[in-house]
């Protein structure tokens, strides 16, 4: 039976390459001499430090012109509020979003059942798994999923007749 995935990943290499660019970019501008502006990505996402409010989001700014010329879509990224530091900086944390969470996976569900399309729509783990008897349906399925417009960037997989 014809089936394939609707998954929500990150391309970390190019997220990686981003921040490294994002790095170099910063070391090497003026207007972030002396700001002890830094990028670095950890278990909670990425995080941004500098001496100031305006320097963090100017650096959150350049790493998502980095991303863009990457072709990672924002749409993963969730940045939270500039915090104040201990010692007079700011920082602020960029929440990496991977994965179908729960209610996008049902409002998917409910949005393909609605359709009356001829297909079976199932959430297994951080995907959602589409099977139908025909081709034609299961591309009828994708096509209503990227009309939907959710906040997630999402990937169609293992595709299989």
């Amino acid at each position: 039976m014809p089936s394939f995935d609707i998954v929500s990943k990150v391309q970390w290499n190019e997220v990686d390459n981003a921040l490294n660019q994002s790095q170099k970019e910063i070391a090497q501008r003026f207007d972030f001499k002396d700001t002890g502006t830094a990028i670095e990505r950890n278990d909670d996402g990425i995080s941004l430090r500098s001496s100031s409010d305006e320097r963090v989001k100017a650096a959150f700014s350049v790493l998502q012109d980095k991303l863009i010329k990457r072709k990672v879509s924002l749409k993963h990224f969730d940045p939270q509020k500039p915090e104040p530091t201990g010692k007079g900086g700011s920082k602020m944390l960029v929440k990496v979003k991977e994965g179908i969470d729960g209610d996008h996976a049902r409002d998917l569900v409910r949005r393909i059942k609605d359709s009356k399309i001829k297909v079976q729509a199932s959430i297994q783990e951080a995907q959602v798994r589409i099977t139908g008897k025909n081709r034609d349906d299961l591309q009828a399925a994708i096509q209503l999923v990227k009309e939907a417009d959710l906040p997630l960037e999402l990937q169609f997989i293992n595709f299989r007749d």
